[in-house]
């Protein structure tokens, strides 16, 4: 098996074209190197193991590597292309639609669009989401399989992704969503849909400091990212759409502050990272969770079970960056015994046939997978063994799942 597992992670260098560039694994970063979300030390016990031939690591490595030799098609992904300029007339200003908003049925123009909470409209295609999802979504891939498998091609994509779309003048995206989620006869844009920028939070600045010394992503890269990020920052924190988000008081509120220590940690002000993290208990645990564990704000939705789930991510992202910086919301209560265990032991319990979902929900759930990742990372990341009889209950992950990358049993 380990003679499989060498070859799983040289494979990619060894194309039939002879013409990737294979360099050395990425170094395995230490937590103040610059990894946000992800564990530095966990990636790198699965990527020995995965050289020691562990069935499940190797097989991982096997399906990120696929995984990743399909995002090396993918984009580049800009801004700029898009059909319609924002109000600004500047194609470098990210515009989006707002998703739930539809044309209104009792207008001739359609106009103003009309809510129809949890119904995506397809005109969202047709604007900036799917460049920024779609570069996050591919850049984290590509500089994951980098770090597990030293495959030069992948970190050079990965590179070209972020340059493209946060870099280079003639593609790059201005550091602000003034105009994103937009309601065509209502708004150009709205605070909401600051929510869009979550994927910058929770994969590109993990994926950017995963390549650092990658011959492909150079230190004057390193510097002009980081620099977005800082305007970004100030733009979230100093705007008027900004400063309504942060006042929210559902999951946008809580990525809210997820994005704002997610950057702060990244261009190295830990002392704001910290100080996000501190203020998240009593400004968004308190107001959002109850004693029970449930989300108010997020049963009252139209997929209150997604949201539920949607918003629980958001918190273990503040755990996980808290962990680094000697802040436990893990083990935070609030005055009425509100807590981050307290929802997912709220969600826990529909595990259970017998206790199906009672809220409203329009789409079709499936607890035990949805539930799966978070008590893989309680129990590995968070250390919390309470959860390993409902994670054991479960069964093992997949063959080829990334969990077994992320938070190696």
């Amino acid at each position: 098996m380990k003679h499989a597992a060498l070859c799983v992670l040289a494979a990619a260098a060894l194309l039939a074209c002879g013409c990737a560039t294979a360099t050395k694994p990425a170094a395995a970063p230490t937590a103040r190197t610059g990894l946000v979300l992800l564990d530095a030390q966990l990636l790198a016990k699965a990527r020995r193991r995965a050289l020691d031939g562990e069935a499940a690591a190797v097989a991982a490595v096997a399906a990120l590597r696929t995984a990743a030799d399909a995002a090396m098609g993918a984009g580049p992904f800009t801004v700029v292309n898009k059909s319609v300029l924002p109000p600004s007339g500047d194609r470098h200003d990210y515009r989006s639609l707002a998703i739930y908003w539809w044309p209104n049925p009792d207008t001739p123009d359609g106009l103003p669009y009309v809510c129809r909470d949890g119904e995506r409209n397809p005109e969202s295609e047709l604007y900036d989401g799917p460049q920024l999802h779609g570069m996050a979504g591919a850049v984290h891939t590509l500089a994951l399989a980098h770090y597990f498998t030293g495959d030069g091609r992948h970190a050079e994509r990965a590179a070209l992704l972020l340059r493209t779309f946060f870099l280079d003048e003639a593609t790059r995206m201005n550091p602000n969503l003034n105009f994103a989620q937009g309601v065509p006869g209502r708004s150009t844009g709205t605070p909401t849909g600051i929510i869009e920028s979550v994927g910058f939070a929770t994969r590109v600045v993990d994926a950017a400091l995963l390549l650092r010394g990658a011959p492909a992503w150079t230190d004057a890269d390193e510097r002009g990212l980081q620099q977005w990020f800082r305007d970004y920052l100030t733009w979230l924190e100093t705007s008027s759409p900004g400063k309504l988000e942060g006042l929210t008081r559902n999951n946008h509120a809580m990525y809210y502050d997820v994005q704002t220590a997610a950057f702060a940690l990244y261009t190295g002000d830990t002392a704001h990272a910290r100080a996000v993290l501190e203020g998240a208990a009593g400004r968004r645990i308190d107001k959002q969770v109850r004693a029970d564990g449930s989300q108010p704000e997020e049963l009252r939705r139209t997929k209150s079970f997604h949201y539920s789930v949607y918003n629980l991510q958001a918190m273990f992202a503040l755990v996980a960056m808290g962990r680094q910086l000697g802040v436990d919301l893990w083990a935070y209560r609030g005055p009425e015994g509100q807590g981050i265990p307290a929802a997912l032991d709220f969600l826990l319990t529909h595990l259970d046939p017998a206790k199906p979902w009672p809220y409203k929900e329009i789409q079709p759930i499936d607890p035990a997978e949805s539930l799966r990742p978070f008590l893989r990372q309680a129990v590995v990341q968070f250390g919390d063994a309470r959860y390993r009889p409902a994670l054991d209950r479960l069964g093992a992950a997949p063959e080829g799942d990334r969990l077994n990358l992320l938070y190696p049993m």
